[in-house]
């Protein structure tokens, strides 16, 4: 037994370097051929532009630098004039992923209790649920915008649409893992005094996720203003429509203000999610 337990292990670790050798190959060939493929694309791109890629990085910072020094020129008050004049568009921004956020969060409970293996007994229930949560997340928010805009126009309907379908299929997995998580004796309980499937849902399930989705629920809340900002450059309206319109116009002073909203509102829901996440816990900060 001892003399063959070296020699296994010798093997073993000659299997080991050899698997080591084979991922650092693997490791340089991929960054190899990414360079290559960047590269390639940076000469194709030189060849189909009139300025080269080589001059046009250095200009990247000109827009920022014009835009600040526009705003710098107008004057701190009526700088202050031009962030309160686009408050109401913020506040139609937040509306519309307040309204995205919770249709999508109802969504996603009702369909992760479908998808969770533990307390969904059928297969085809399952599988067809988790099916539906994949094609609900698998495309961005602005291909299912766009499409939405197309058929109903310029207004902010195809935007909660889109936000709230794939808040929906993204909320709906991280819900169903949770659940998928979660202690079983309560429903070993239920079940063994009668309880039907909804009672094991309310009582059973619920108590012990909600924290968790309400948490993942904020989370998800500030990514939808960031993708109701940028839904609004393709007409959905709200603040990204006024922060296309004044970029277009190149005017500074607009455009900073806007800038200066966004980033303070994004600050705004980070302290509020902590703050939030924090008393779901239980833990005092």
């Amino acid at each position: 037994m001892t003399a063959i337990l070296p020699e296994h292990l010798n093997q073993l670790e000659t299997e080991l370097h050899r698997l080591q050798r084979i991922k650092t190959l693997y490791t340089v060939f991929g960054i190899a051929i990414t360079a290559a493929i960047t590269l390639i694309g940076i000469d194709m791109a030189n060849s189909a532009n009139a300025t080269p890629f080589s001059k046009g990085i250095t200009k990247i910072f000109d827009f920022p630098r014009d835009m600040f020094v526009l705003a710098w020129d107008i004057g701190l008050s009526k700088w202050l004039s031009r962030v309160a004049e686009f408050v109401p568009d913020l506040l139609l921004t937040l509306n519309m992923a307040l309204l995205s956020t919770f249709l999508g969060f109802i969504i996603a409970v009702i369909l992760s209790c479908f998808a969770a293996r533990n307390i969904m007994k059928s297969t085809a229930v399952v599988q067809v649920t988790r099916r539906l949560l994949d094609l609900m997340r698998s495309f961005p928010e602005i291909v299912i915008a766009l499409i939405f805009l197309y058929l109903m126009g310029k207004s902010l309907l195809p935007a909660v649409i889109a936000i709230t379908i794939h808040t929906g299929g993204a909320l709906g997995k991280l819900f169903s893992e949770a659940i998928e998580n979660i202690d079983s004796k309560p429903l070993e309980g239920l079940e063994s005094t009668g309880g039907k499937w909804l009672s094991r849902v309310r009582f059973g399930v619920l108590p012990q996720v909600l924290p968790l989705f309400f948490s993942y629920g904020i989370l998800r809340l500030e990514i939808n203003v960031r993708a109701s900002t940028i839904l609004g450059f393709f007409g959905a309206g709200g603040i990204g429509a006024a922060l296309s319109e004044n970029i277009q116009w190149r005017d500074g002073g607009r455009v900073t203000a806007i800038f200066v909203l966004l980033v303070a509102t994004i600050i705004a829901l980070d302290y509020l999610s902590d703050w939030v996440r924090a008393k779901l816990i239980g833990v005092r900060r």
